[in-house]
């Protein structure tokens, strides 16, 4: 609930990159993609024995100690002096940062290489230290919610405090929901037996699972044989889901019992806290409004069957299928040329794109590849997916991506600088401020994609692979969107029915498959073995509702660029200015320059129609073609 007691990292997953790292021998058949950069750390620390990660944890301590013993108590009295009480506050913030430091090198050491016992243990020892630290500042942000209103109005004109007014106001809002010092005590320290163990018991498992995809010379990990559903061989796609079916099958029951768990540990926290829906606390710490949401959800919802439904339906067609089945879901197009990307390539292609828009913008996005801020080779051990992990405002971002040199990385990679160039923007905000709700943190990522696929778009003369940019773009949103928001759905039933007593494998595997099929519609056939497909999804584990933000993050975007190409009056200015913003500023606030609201359900429609313009104008080239 709290910046410090937060988890110490926090990513940012891409719904394209969400498996495991592959192995190093399926890297080895691989294209040469010149030189991929890994990351350097030494901005954080120089390595785990650096003798300033001891120093640092030292120093947190004490100064957590000093804030508890000069605080604690007082900050109510504190309220009639507002440059006094602003005074705690940055001394709450600067250890905030400082604790940032030692999570964010510790979680990405680790996310670098989860197979290494020895990360895993530094990894480990960290969060429980930072744990141990931070229960001492449990009583800050309770003390401060306790400050009386009119006197908290009456300090916060005082200029020091001022800036922290949206913090304090976000603060507020939690208000309800807040426990008394003790029992939150209590929450963050089981939290390390709990939500914190199972959610590292299933990436580990995940990372260290092996599958035996048919005429493959060596058994693969989960990202290479997910990376086969989009083989242009109907077998090799059939081969990989079956064996990604069989592991998931011989380890259903594992998947079942930390389903069960973090779902239960969730409605113990929400019952005592006072959350009524599923939802809410997701809904909470992302600023936005359970209506807002609910109405996303329902224009998505309702336009299933002009976008997905009709989507596949053609593709089916294209595919000379009258159905297809769940592994031909992401086949590539017949005859879609087989484009690889060379890092220097990718690196070019997206900086250019940047560039085109706002020459800053692909000036910060090319710190990271000349300041190796970037991680990006195949390699065992490494972390499923791909994030722009924020660190902490005093040193910057680390993205971490798994490169295969396909169209879709090349996305991949401009997401996730989208992130990077959002959060360097945001840092001046500082510890508190710069971090953004997940609704908006999706804004520059997903904007940053838009840019890069419409300056390939442009530079494509083929009819032949404009239709095959455009049908995988529509594919990507389509996976961003409506995917997403099926997932949605899929977690409100197992966070409901959880409500009532422990679920079964079957129990999940149906309301997988109920999900699934209402959002994909008739033209793909879920085969046997798809029902347990979900057990694969991070989000649901480590982020609970997290992934309506996507859908939210492509729409706002999607309404944002159709401004941008209308010549907005001063875009660039008012979308630096939003990014700048970082968490200070409720997503009305910053929508509101660019005449948007987004408690307005017209506003989903806008974003949607811009999917379904994309499939009208395939559906053209298909009567053209006749």
């Amino acid at each position: 609930m709290t910046p410090i007691s937060r988890a110490p990292f926090v990513s940012h997953l891409t719904w394209a990159s969400t498996q495991s790292g592959a192995t190093a021998a399926a890297a080895s058949d691989a294209p040469d993609l010149g030189q991929i950069p890994e990351w350097d750390l030494s901005d954080l620390y120089r390595g785990t024995d650096d003798p300033a990660v001891a120093r640092d944890i030292e120093r947190s301590t004490a100064e957590a100690r000093r804030i508890k013993e000069s605080y604690q108590g007082k900050l109510a009295g504190l309220a009639s002096d507002g440059p006094a009480l602003a005074e705690a506050i940055a001394a709450y913030e600067q250890l905030s940062d400082l604790m940032g430091k030692l999570g964010s090198y510790a979680g990405l050491l680790y996310a670098a290489n989860q197979a290494d016992p020895a990360r895993a243990k530094f990894y480990g020892d960290m969060s429980e230290k930072l744990t141990r630290i931070s229960t001492d500042l449990i009583f800050f942000e309770l003390e401060l919610n306790q400050i009386d209103e009119a006197a908290l109005a009456s300090a916060i004109k005082a200029p020091a405090l001022a800036k922290y007014r949206p913090w304090l106001e976000d603060l507020r809002k939690e208000k309800p929901f807040q426990l008394e010092e003790k029992l939150e005590q209590l929450f963050t320290e089981k939290g390390q037996t709990g939500r914190g163990a199972f959610g590292r018991l299933f990436s580990e498992t995940m990372t260290g699972l092996r599958f035996n995809v048919d005429g493959e010379p060596a058994p693969l990990a989960l990202e290479a044989t997910l990376n086969l559903l989009s083989d242009p061989a109907e077998p090799r796609r059939h081969a990989a889901a079956e064996a990604l079916a069989k592991v998931f099958k011989d380890n259903i029951r594992l998947f079942t019992l930390i389903t069960n768990t973090l779902a239960k540990d969730k409605e113990i926290s929400d019952r005592w806290r006072g959350f009524k829906d599923v939802a809410d606390s997701r809904h909470l710490a992302n600023r936005v409004e359970a209506p807002v949401v609910d109405a996303l959800v329902s224009s998505v919802r309702e336009a299933y069957p002009r976008l997905s439904h009709r989507y596949y339906a053609m593709k089916a067609k294209w595919l000379g299928m009258e159905t297809l089945s769940h592994w031909d879901r992401n086949a590539p197009l017949p005859d879609k040329p087989e484009q690889v990307f060379t890092w220097p390539e990718a690196e070019s292609i997206v900086l250019k794109a940047y560039g085109a828009f706002a020459p800053d913008m692909a000036g910060i996005a090319k710190q990271f590849f000349d300041k190796r801020w970037i991680d990006a080779p195949l390699r065992e051990g490494k972390t499923q997916g791909a994030f722009s992990a924020a660190t902490v405002p005093s040193v910057h971002p680390y993205v971490l991506m798994n490169y295969q040199g396909k169209p879709r990385d090349v996305m991949t990679l401009a997401h996730e600088l989208g992130h990077g160039v959002h959060q360097m923007l945001a840092r001046d905000q500082g510890p508190l401020l710069a971090p953004t709700p997940l609704t908006l943190a999706e804004t520059a990522s997903v904007f940053g994609e838009m840019l890069t696929f419409r300056a390939l778009l442009s530079e494509t003369t083929s009819p032949r692979e404009k239709k095959a940019m455009i049908a995988g773009k529509v594919e990507d949103m389509l996976n961003t969107v409506v995917r997403q928001i099926a997932f949605y759905n899929f977690e409100r039933k197992v966070h409901e029915a959880r409500r009532g007593g422990e679920l079964t494998s079957d129990q999940l595997n149906a309301f997988w498959l109920e999900v699934q099929s209402e959002s994909l519609g008739p033209a793909i056939a879920l085969k046997p073995g798809y029902e347990v497909f979900w057990t694969y999804i991070p989000h649901f584990i480590n982020s609970p509702f997290y992934v309506y933000a996507y859908a939210f993050g492509d729409c706002l975007v999607n309404s944002l660029y159709g401004l941008y190409q209308e010549a907005h009056p001063g875009f660039v200015g008012k979308y630096f200015d939003l990014l700048k913003a970082g968490g200070s500023k409720h997503h009305s606030e910053l929508l509101a320059p660019f005449g948007l609201d987004a408690a307005d359900p017209a506003f989903w429609s806008k974003g949607l129609k811009v999917i379904e313009g994309m499939i009208d104008e395939l559906e053209a080239m298909d009567r053209a073609a006749v």
